[in-house]
């Protein structure tokens, strides 16, 4: 079995920074591409930012310049660094990981989810 265990959400004010996290544990035998989304109330779950294993990224216009996503392979965690947080950004946090387990077929795994809040 595989798990992702997210952290690092929370209440912050307009302008402020969080960094979330995401830990891949379990029969893991290679994790590729690792990603952020989220979904704010009413609205549908919309993607963030990606890594791959090789460490290219990707970001949705939105965030380009105020988020960071990355990676540290050695201990199967994704890490997303939120800068110059706004208010539109409020939603709950999923990450994703495509993981081949040992023995296992190839597919993705969702964290729980972790909620950010901006407003002051």
């Amino acid at each position: 079995q595989v798990q992702l265990v997210e952290s690092g959400g929370g209440l912050v004010q307009p302008g402020g920074s969080l960094r979330l996290s995401c830990a891949a544990s379990g029969s893991i035998f290679t994790i590729y591409a690792m990603a952020y989304y989220r979904q704010a109330p009413g609205k549908q779950r919309e993607l963030v930012a990606a890594i791959t294993n090789g460490g290219t990224t990707n970001y949705r216009d939105s965030v380009k310049g105020r988020f960071t996503i990355s990676r540290d392979n050695a201990k199967n965690t994704v890490y997303l660094q939120m800068n110059s947080l706004k208010p539109e950004d409020t939603a709950v946090y999923y990450c994703k990981a495509n993981i081949n387990t040992d023995g296992g077929p190839r597919r993705d795994y969702w964290g729980q989810g972790t909620q950010v809040i901006v407003s002051s």
